[in-house]
């Protein structure tokens, strides 16, 4: 299989397990190209998409062509067919929110279709990964036994040992945390994550801005949680920023608290530090 470069996590609803998903505006760009040029509204294009190693044929569609619902953005979904191979194969994959879903779904009053979401301790994911070939894309499943599995393998776990992990590949020989196919899944998917944006930031401390090592011809920067992933396990791009090694040690060393709304650090000395580039969050 070609190099894979993630790009999308979705959550799993009802629609993903019968035909398709919409994508986020901000990831439209990487699916909506044809020929050079992104998708007119009302067209389509084919895709093949490969889950554990088998394809399955789907299309990328722009379906902001209605005029009644009136919407500024154009809307990229990616379709299949309905109840077809694919949907059949992620609803065994992820069988445990295929059964929730559909016997809430037969619970439920006539008429309500008010979307129906997986419990916080139940939820699970599907991610998307671009391949050196155009029009061809991975998918990974991360399902409930997943998350157990790791949130086991992390417990008693330093945060640091495990970003450590995350950006530079470094194993720690006490711990279990590569130990089985689950827990490699999720470190895969979450330096994919932190890859990403380190490009996308040039490799430069989004506290201050420096590009460390660039004199030696070398880029170091490393990916850290902000909520830390030994009790969130959150390892969505909204949860990490990429911070040059002495910022990465300063704020574990004192753990400062981080201001969503304001985008800043304060530390317990008063000091408060913005960040100086920021796309992303």
């Amino acid at each position: 299989m070609p190099t894979e470069n993630y790009v999308y996590k979705k959550e799993v609803d009802w629609s993903l397990l019968q035909e398709g998903l919409t994508l986020p505006f901000d990831n439209q760009v990487v699916f909506g190209q044809i020929m050079g040029r992104f998708l007119n509204r009302g067209e389509s294009k084919d895709i093949t998409l490969y889950l554990n190693g088998k394809s399955y044929k789907a299309q990328i569609r722009n379906v902001n062509f209605d005029p009644k619902f009136k919407r500024k953005k154009d809307t990229l979904q990616i379709r299949y067919s309905k109840n077809g191979e694919l949907a059949k194969a992620l609803q065994l994959y992820f069988s445990k929110s295929y059964q929730f879903i559909k016997t809430t779904r037969e619970m439920r009053e006539p008429g309500d279709r008010t979307m129906i979401r997986l419990p916080e301790e139940c939820k699970e994911y599907l991610a998307i990964y671009t391949t050196e070939y155009d029009d061809s894309y991975v998918l990974e499943t991360i399902v409930a036994d997943d998350i157990v599995s790791l949130r086991q393998a992390v417990s008693g776990q330093k945060e640091r040992i495990m970003e450590a992990g995350f950006n530079y590949d470094v194993e720690d020989s006490t711990s279990t945390i590569l130990e089985t196919e689950r827990i490699v899944k999720i470190r895969k998917l979450n330096k994919k994550i932190g890859d990403n944006l380190k490009l996308l930031y040039g490799y430069r401390c989004q506290i201050c801005g420096q590009l460390i090592g660039e004199e030696f011809g070398s880029h170091i920067v490393e990916a850290h949680h902000i909520d830390y992933f030994v009790s969130s396990l959150n390892n969505d791009a909204s949860n990490q920023l990429i911070v040059c090694p002495n910022h990465h040690s300063i704020i574990h060393d004192t753990n400062p608290i981080f201001d969503r709304r304001r985008l800043l650090y304060i530390y317990k000395n008063g000091l408060e530090q913005k960040l100086v580039l920021n796309q992303h969050l």
